[in-house]
């Protein structure tokens, strides 16, 4: 979490008067004064995996590139091939740097053609909107930032389609498959709407104009209050995308992680003939990471923290990114980049908790995958 002193500083959510009529506990979160958590972090999480949840995300970036070079620009600054993307779909990639490493993680959208949405995290928005702008020479492109115009709400959960589809005109959410999306209206309020999010549920993150976003989240919380579904905050969306080992920016990935470490080679083309940190992960790829990001379960009393020190006997290897209480699985959970040599499922392994040693172990990724019987 940030730790802006001055909240008179903080920037606002087009939602905030909602959250505080709810009672929500507010905290300073990437220059954003953000709902932490309603009724509870337990409550909020066991409502998203059961039915679903309501979370404001406005803090999130959006930036449309458009123009006749939008999609060699997006193939240049991804390793993903955003260009083959069909429009109305998504992919989840990145911005990155010379080394293979993160800018930041990101979702691509092709709106049109020669048309991209990309989402960016709050907290790096200003430097991926400054690194794009670095990188944009030699490009017939135009770069905007529609962040503060942009309302983004997400509905997550396994009844998130049946909410949705008892407020929207215009598309059947259930015929909106994963990483699709569909333009419809939520009380006569235009909505794009996708089959996106960051909690390993079904679910749809939802865009609409600043000014219209009161309305559409009042209309979705009305409607999911018949299917059990609540509002939740930033501490349940945590949780809840660590159970799904989904990396968070500044914690488990930065600018010196590679994509390879982090296990994330699926968004990679090789086949590409050119983008940025191509070269170098080509041969990282060749001569084998040296580390991997792996999951892990402590054995014994305590949640290992982000820093926690982890030991292979009595030597440090590595260092906690992620951790806490996983209320799906009941147990303490977290992540960590470990030496390749020791980063196999069931390696035994100590971490540091408070000055004692806890006994745990890795686990292949993710933590949770939600029932077969759900659909996709």
């Amino acid at each position: 979490m940030a730790t802006d002193a001055n909240r008179s500083d903080l920037l606002r959510s087009p939602l905030d008067a909602r959250h505080r009529a709810l009672g929500a506990r507010m905290v300073p979160f990437a220059g954003f004064e953000m709902p932490l958590q309603y009724a509870g972090v337990l409550e909020e999480h066991r409502a998203v995996r059961a039915r679903a949840g309501l979370f404001d995300v406005s803090h999130m970036g959006e930036f449309v590139v458009s123009g006749p070079d939008a999609c060699r620009f997006a193939d240049h600054v991804t390793p993903s091939r955003l260009s083959a993307l069909d429009v109305g779909r998504a992919a989840y990639t990145a911005l990155t740097t010379e080394r293979g490493a993160f800018v930041d993680d990101i979702l691509a959208y092709r709106l049109d053609e020669d048309r991209y949405l990309l989402v960016v995290n709050a907290a790096n928005r200003a430097k991926d909107l400054a690194w794009l702008e670095t990188q944009r020479e030699g490009y017939d492109i135009d770069l905007v930032d529609e962040s503060r115009e942009t309302a983004l709400v997400a509905l997550q959960g396994p009844r998130s389609r049946e909410i949705l589809a008892s407020v929207v005109a215009g598309f059947d959410p259930r015929a909106v498959r994963r990483f699709r999306f569909a333009d419809g209206t939520i009380a006569g309020r235009p909505v794009r709407a996708a089959r996106t999010g960051y909690t390993g549920e079904i679910g749809f993150e939802i865009f609409s104009a600043a000014a219209d976003a009161e309305v559409v989240w009042d209309a979705l919380l009305a409607a999911g209050a018949e299917h059990g579904a609540v509002p939740a905050g930033l501490a349940a969306r945590d949780t809840l995308r660590l159970e799904a080992a989904l990396p968070l920016y500044g914690q488990d990935i930065d600018e010196t992680t590679s994509v390879l470490e982090a296990d994330l080679e699926f968004i990679i083309d090789w086949t590409k003939d050119e983008f940025i940190g191509r070269d170098a992960l080509l041969e990282e790829r060749d001569r084998g990471v040296a580390r991997r990001r792996i999951g892990f379960v402590v054995d014994g009393r305590g949640i290992a923290r982000p820093g926690c020190a982890i030991y292979d006997g009595e030597t440090q290897v590595a260092t906690v990114t992620s951790g806490t209480f996983a209320p799906t699985l009941e147990k303490a959970i977290g992540m960590a980049y470990l030496p390749t040599s020791l980063a196999e499922p069931g390696r035994a392994i100590t971490i540091d908790v408070r000055g004692r040693r806890v006994p745990a172990h890795v686990v292949a990724l993710p933590f949770y995958r939600r029932p077969r019987s759900r659909p996709r």
